[in-house]
């Protein structure tokens, strides 16, 4: 049977606990003969390239990650694990091969040149979470221009201009989930901007409510960046 939802947990401890069974079932003698890196790999090995959906914990390597997007064709939602230029850069690299893709979390890295690819290559893209990050009015003229069919977009925590704001609820039209609680940079009661956003179905602003979106289990903790594992055990095992 082939593995098709890899959600990896994001606790060292809980990670720490599954090498350790692993290396019991292999009959390993220590933990060096089944490194992160190796660990990654007989996973997504038992996906036999099938996997759907992606999440990694937030200490990949480099090796891992790229492994990850070569062997992974058929992604439909991808989370890295990691808000760090090398788990961008890799998803720049790699975005074109992942023609399925309609979900991804992105970092700070690179975001306007990988949000544009998206546009250019993923043809089924709705939903994009880039939480903690600056938009501006460029960053939001790429979004607009690139994704202007997005349907679910979280953007909490971050700094965002009124302006940038403002693009998006006039560019992304199709938006039924906005996420912008705990971000800065705005007024949330503008008047302009809750007249432009009264299209939109579900908006979170202050407090974090758990939004009722396709893979709202994968998306970022608003308390402590960690992620909903509750599907690892299955997935995995």
């Amino acid at each position: 049977m082939c593995w098709q939802h890899l959600i990896f947990p994001t606790s060292y401890f809980k990670l720490h606990q599954i090498l350790n069974e692993m290396l019991e079932r292999l009959e390993m003698k220590n933990q060096e003969d089944l490194s992160f890196t190796a660990f990654v790999k007989f996973i997504v090995n038992r996906s036999c390239g099938n996997a759907t959906i992606i999440k990694l914990p937030n200490c990949c390597t480099e090796e891992a990650l790229e492994y990850v997007a070569k062997q992974c064709p058929r992604l439909k939602a991808f989370d890295g694990g990691s808000y760090d230029e090398l788990t961008n850069s890799v998803i720049q690299k790699f975005i074109c091969k992942w023609k399925n893709l309609e979900m991804l979390t992105l970092g700070k890295y690179h975001l306007k040149e990988i949000v544009t690819q998206i546009g250019l290559q993923c043809n089924n893209f709705i939903s994009l979470s880039a939480p903690f990050n600056y938009f501006g009015k460029d960053e939001a003229f790429a979004l607009v221009s690139s994704l202007p069919k997005l349907k679910y977009l979280d953007l909490h925590g971050g700094t965002l201009d009124k302006e940038a704001v403002v693009m998006i609820l006039q560019g992304c039209k199709q938006l039924v989930h906005l996420d912008v609680s705990s971000s800065f940079g705005f007024n949330e009661d503008d008047f302009e901007i809750l007249e432009l956003a009264s299209y939109i179905p579900s908006i979170c602003q202050g407090s974090y409510v758990k939004p009722d979106w396709p893979y709202a289990d994968y998306a970022v903790d608003h308390d402590d960046l960690d992620y909903y594992t509750d599907y690892y055990d299955y997935d995995l095992w």
